[in-house]
């Protein structure tokens, strides 16, 4: 969202030593003692119990990432167990994301370190989601995002050139669109995968197609650069869209990607959802005309 006026966008809790080692006892059962069960469908119930949810959000985690693990070579599309446990992963945290409460309760009961995680996830996805106008589906976009390991190549290129790291990189493009997944232009006029301004293209999109994920990240990365990165990330990236919220979102985001590649190839996996002025809306992904 490179601009200067507009925002467009599509802690550990106290437990005691005996919740903790139910929690993590309880956990260790779900993943170890269970052999990966078949993914579930595109509609398949959440549970809305902490309990249940807590043993759900574990065991889908442990799932997507021993499916991610199998995913060879991963320049194909992602088999269906990826799609499908990364889609049930994705609506179980726009669950948690919706009812603070339900989260607070649900994630007292995982480990901490998927606890530290669930956290980063739903702060983003709250922060995002405050900036996030309502949209009609008539005016979206969508196609296939570039293939997983493209997007790296393209991220590492850009971060060797302009030193801007590539988990920041990722997360822009992940916040922005997706990963390539939402095509629409802006209300405001912003383009292509990084969402630039033609204004601002023009002077930091080197020339190349603001619509190629290989120009537009090399682009992003020279902007963030020039705004002052990888000295000062928060005031690069509030240039880029001067909203503290976006911000620490995109810096979230990063975090993750950077400590587990499996996590970008999780978020990779998942689809674009629109706020409408009828509720939000999924537009990509299994189970759609």
């Amino acid at each position: 969202m490179v601009t200067t006026n507009r925002i467009r966008l599509t802690g550990l809790l106290t437990r005691s030593p005996r919740i903790a080692r139910a929690s993590a006892s309880f956990c260790a059962l779900v993943v170890v003692g269970s052999a990966a069960a078949a993914p579930p469908s595109v509609n398949a119930p959440i549970p809305t119990e902490p309990e249940p949810l807590a043993r759900t959000l574990v065991q889908t985690t442990a799932d997507l990432e021993q499916a991610i693990g199998d995913w060879h070579p991963k320049s194909t599309a992602a088999p269906q167990a990826v799609v499908l446990q990364a889609l049930y992963q994705q609506r179980i945290y726009r669950l948690l994301t919706r009812d603070s409460g339900l989260a607070t309760r649900t994630l007292a009961l995982v480990p901490r370190d998927l606890a530290k995680v669930s956290r980063d996830l739903l702060a983003a996805q709250r922060e995002l989601y405050r900036l996030t106008p309502s949209i009609g589906v008539q005016t979206i976009k969508v196609a296939r995002a570039r293939p997983a390991p493209e997007l790296l190549s393209y991220y590492r290129d850009a971060q060797r050139r302009f030193k801007v790291p590539w988990d920041v990189l990722a997360a822009v493009n992940f916040v922005e669109t997706k990963f390539g997944k939402l095509r629409s232009a802006s209300a405001a006029g912003a383009q292509g995968p990084m969402q630039f301004m033609p204004a601002t293209w023009r002077r930091y999109g080197l020339g190349g197609n603001v619509q190629d994920a290989h120009d537009a990240i090399l682009g992003a990365a020279n902007y963030l650069h020039a705004s002052g990165a990888p000295q000062d990330l928060r005031n690069a990236l509030h240039h880029y869209n001067p909203s503290n919220a976006y911000v620490d979102a995109v810096l979230r985001y990063a975090r993750r990607i950077g400590a587990d590649r499996k996590m970008f190839y999780a978020l990779y996996n998942w689809q674009v959802f629109v706020k409408t002025p009828r509720g939000d809306r999924r537009v990509t992904g299994p189970g759609l005309p």
